[in-house]
């Protein structure tokens, strides 16, 4: 059982809206075994899958209802699939989807597995081949450890309770989420709609606060000020000077850094010389500056503070065993830490409690060592100080606190300027006031961790995720901006282009990516094909971004998903035969139509998907939006435009020469096709489609029909604006039409475009992509020798994985199904420069010439240097 390379589906995709692994696996080998064998290896599988040792009760392998009417083949592969997801939950990982599909190839098929985190659905995944494995050959497999280490890079690597509670809060109000690093770092929303977390740190938390609150005397003497009461104590430079103000002030004191944070290097309720020199010791371990504090009697609080209110208050507790009678205090704690909430670091609700220097000396003032069997119902403290960080525990009091004591700590917080803290306050009674007991505000803490108030040990957990999204986002805000999704066979890059200058006349700064690059408004910021979903995340990330247009193409989606978990519009302009046919697994027009469909499942329950209903397989996807449905056709007669505009809904339409929308009974005119220089008066049927689907879809976005009619009459179709895109030149009494077209739906089109325009003779310079069917580059070459008088074919130095030569022979069979081209005016040669060249010195005056651009910005710059060049050529001459 061999597994492919294995491909993360990051976005949306043609499986699920989940996060998927999908892997094709070989299982040619298993294909003459009998359906008892299949039966005998799902049995070891699940035997093997059984963890009877400590960790989670493993649940039995569900069987699929179908499995036993499935192939060989399909049913190994479920097998797979159901194991590695097994084994994610088993984790601890909330997976649950997984599918399998046979290829046209007997024996291999594909599976994919929902993940939560990529690395570990892949450690997930490769764990289960080997268990699969292990069940065909009748081997053991250790499924424990495999579990155990699953679940040990999960907790590594997923986000902590902190940040994970502020991105479920998130998630929860449709606000998108993008993690940015391996850490805490997570972007929430799009654009300039966009916050930025890391922990419980926003983009809103002020560094000047921040550093505040890391200098213990600054802060303190700040909180003095402002009536806060704050413990006495001051600086100390050594050990000596640590028990010398430990006197000054009186026992009991506190010994910490003076910049640290999360409870490390704290040493609490220190009553002798030998417990201060100790402590001093512990904290020159975090940090060079060291404070001694008198120790304030009583209970060891944390209160919330988020946007100056309290949102949650826990009681601490430091980290204590309780001890039967039986068993050492070290074997106490490891059976304490065997507690499932209870990880390493932040990863979970509670924290190992650790066996260090500092809790073997907590022990010896206890009169204890870590092999005493203490007592039963004998508590034996751990440590002093209450941090969750070093083991301790918490119970929520958020609805005992008294008005005054939450008074002054917002008072304190105000002061020292953050958005989100955590102060920590001592005192007898927190439901009274603080002047009233001798309580005190120890520290504010920036970055506060909120497991305490999530899942605390006792009460119940606070929606603290929920507060900190709403200092950010107001009610009603998702933070998203507009987003556009194109896609299709052909048209997609005008019609992206043509939307961006739509709603660039809105005053928007627009985001928008294409097979050109990606552009800020008309400022290049990445060149090359940027249709796919890294680039469409790059313009979601940009702070300065409004709104989004996003070419969208096949292969992207296949490799990797969307870029974006949902559009407001999706505009599919046609599927055509021809086009990437017979690559990665895509071999007929519906199966690539389920491709470009990703985006119409992906609208927003509140978008909608911009159809052509001229197109039968992008009309049908029509089913699969869960938005609405806005239909385009060059006629409203098309049936399906007809009955739509009958149920109330919108449709774009040809009338007259106009471009007309209609809802229901209304109807308006949008243009006069005789004022959109990109139809050429409507003459060019292919762009009067883009510049109805770049038309609805502004419509969709609320775009005033005002602005879509100028927009479109203001759109140049040149060189720089749609580069490759039926730019048209005049030289010398000749036409030239300059396009990227590739495929055989879209040289159909560029003829019936040029039996529109006048002329003589027709000339093209055209090669086929090498990664194309061979009956698509015979059908490309069969239009051509239709369609034109003369024809320079080239190859290019990069074949696509053909052989030399080839292309050129496929393309001349297909030339010999055609009727006008005669074989004597077919040139060919090496480089596409070179054959434009020989095209445009094969040029008269009458000609139309039809130049493919395969390296567009070369082909263009190329055309625009050699024209003077051929003019003061042909001047000379004509002297």
């Amino acid at each position: 059982m061999n597994l492919g390379t294995t491909r993360a589906l990051r976005g949306p995709n043609i499986w699920s809206q989940l996060t998927v692994l999908e892997v094709e696996i070989d299982l040619t080998a298993h294909l003459q075994r009998s359906t008892q064998d299949i039966a005998n290896i799902r049995s070891r599988a699940a035997t093997l899958l059984t963890v009877s040792r400590s960790g989670p009760p493993s649940e039995p392998l569900e069987e699929s209802p179908e499995i036993a009417h499935r192939s060989i083949a399909m049913s190994l592969a479920e097998l797979l699939a159901r194991t590695t997801i097994h084994l994610q939950r088993l984790a601890g990982c909330e997976v649950k989807f997984a599918r399998v599909f046979e290829t046209k190839t007997p024996g291999i098929c594909k599976i994919t597995v929902e993940y939560c985190e990529e690395p570990v659905g892949r450690m997930a995944l490769a764990a289960g081949g080997d268990l699969v494995r292990a069940a065909i050959a009748e081997q053991e497999f250790d499924t424990l450890s495999r579990v155990q280490g699953i679940r040990s890079l999960d907790q590594q690597i997923r986000l902590g309770p902190s940040t994970g509670s502020i991105v479920r809060a998130a998630l929860n109000r449709g606000i998108p989420v993008r993690r940015l690093n391996d850490r805490s770092l997570v972007q929430l929303g799009y654009g300039c709609k966009q916050h930025r977390i890391l922990a419980a740190e926003t983009d809103r938390t002020s560094a000047v606060a921040e550093s505040i609150v890391q200098d213990k005397e600054l802060t303190k003497q700040l909180l003095d000020a402002v009536g806060v009461p704050v413990p006495k104590g001051r600086p100390v430079s050594s050990a000596e000077d640590a028990w010398a103000a430990a006197q000054e002030i009186g026992l009991p004191v506190v010994i910490k850094p003076q910049d640290g944070n999360q409870g490390r290097g704290v040493a609490c309720n220190l009553n002798s010389r030998e417990q201060v020199v100790a402590a001093y010791a512990s904290a020159l371990e975090e940090g060079d500056e060291i404070i001694c504090e008198k120790f304030a009697h009583g209970g060891d609080y944390r209160l919330l503070i988020i946007g100056y209110k309290l949102v949650a208050a826990a009681r601490r507790e430091p980290p204590q065993v309780t001890g039967d009678g039986r068993h050492t205090i070290l074997q106490l704690v490891e059976e304490t830490n065997k507690d499932p909430r209870r990880g390493e670091d932040h990863a979970t609700s509670l924290s190992k409690i650790r066996i260090d220097e500092i809790a073997k000396g907590v022990l010896a003032d206890q009169g204890l060592t870590v092999d005493s069997v203490p007592a039963a119902g004998q508590v034996v403290l751990m440590r002093r100080n209450a941090n969750l960080s070093t083991g301790g525990s918490a119970t929520d009091v958020t609805d005992l606190v008294h008005p005054e004591v939450a008074a002054r700590v917002i008072d304190g917080v105000r002061m020292v300027g953050l958005d989100i803290a955590g102060v920590d306050v001592v005192c007898q009674d927190i439901s009274r006031p603080l002047e009233q007991q001798g309580g005190i505000i120890v520290e504010i803490n920036a970055a506060p961790g909120l497991r305490m108030h999530l899942e605390p040990s006792s009460g119940k957990g606070r929606p603290v995720g929920e507060a900190i999204v709403g200092t950010m986002f107001g009610e009603g805000d998702d933070g998203r901006i507009p987003i556009v999704a194109v896609s299709g066979t052909n048209g997609k890059t005008t019609t992206t282009r043509l939307l961006g200058h739509i709603l660039r006349c809105t005053g928007k700064r627009v985001g928008m990516t294409c097979t050109d690059g990606v552009y800020l408004n008309d400022r290049r910021i990445d060149s090359g094909d940027c249709s796919g979903p890294k680039s469409a995340r790059t313009i979601l990330s940009n702070p300065a971004v409004e709104a989004a247009v996003l070419e969208t193409a096949r292969g992207g989606i296949l490799r990797e998903g969307l870029g974006f978990d949902a559009c407001n519009t999706a505009v599919v302009t046609n599927i055509s035969e021809g086009d990437h046919l017979g690559m990665n697994g895509i071999d007929t027009p519906e199966q690539l139509a389920r491709v470009k469909r990703v985006i119409v499942e992906s609208v927003a329950p509140n978008g909608y998907a911009v159809l052509n209903a001229d197109d039968p397989l992008t009309a049908g996807m029509a089913d699969y939006c869960p938005g609405k449905v806005l239909y385009f056709a060059k006629s409203l007669s098309n049936p399906l435009v007809a009955a739509h505009r009958a149920k109330g809904g919108k449709v774009i339409y040809l009338r007259n020469n106009c471009i007309m929308a209609a809802e229901g009974s209304w109807e308006a005119r949008i243009a006069l096709l005789d004022s959109v220089p990109l139809t050429f008066g409507g003459l060019i049927g292919f762009q009067v489609e883009n510049a109805m689907a770049a038309a609805a879809a502004g419509w969709t976005l609320g775009v005033p029909f005002e602005m879509i009619r100028h927009a479109l009459e203001t759109f140049v179709n040149d060189t720089q604006k749609v580069p490759a895109r039926f730019n048209v030149i005049q030289f010398s009494g000749s036409t030239l039409v300059i396009d990227y077209g590739h495929n055989a739906a879209a040289l159909s089109a560029l003829c019936e475009a040029f039996d529109k325009l006048p002329h003589e003779r027709r000339l093209i310079v055209y090669t086929a992509a090498g990664d194309r069917r061979d009956e698509d580059i015979i059908r490309q070459a069969e239009l051509i020798a239709n369609g034109f008088d003369l024809m320079v074919l080239y190859e290019d130095a990069c074949t696509r994985g053909r052989e030399d030569g080839e292309v050129c022979r496929l393309m001349r069979q297909g030339f010999a199904r055609g009727t006008r081209l005669r074989s004597d005016k077919i040139i060919e040669t090496r480089g596409e420069m070179k054959a434009i060249e020989i095209t445009l010195r094969q040029m008269k005056p009458g000609d139309l010439v039809l130049i493919q651009a395969d390296q567009v910005e070369e082909a263009i710059t190329f055309v625009q240097q050699f024209l003077p060049q051929l003019a003061a050529e042909q001047l000379a001459v004509s002297r």
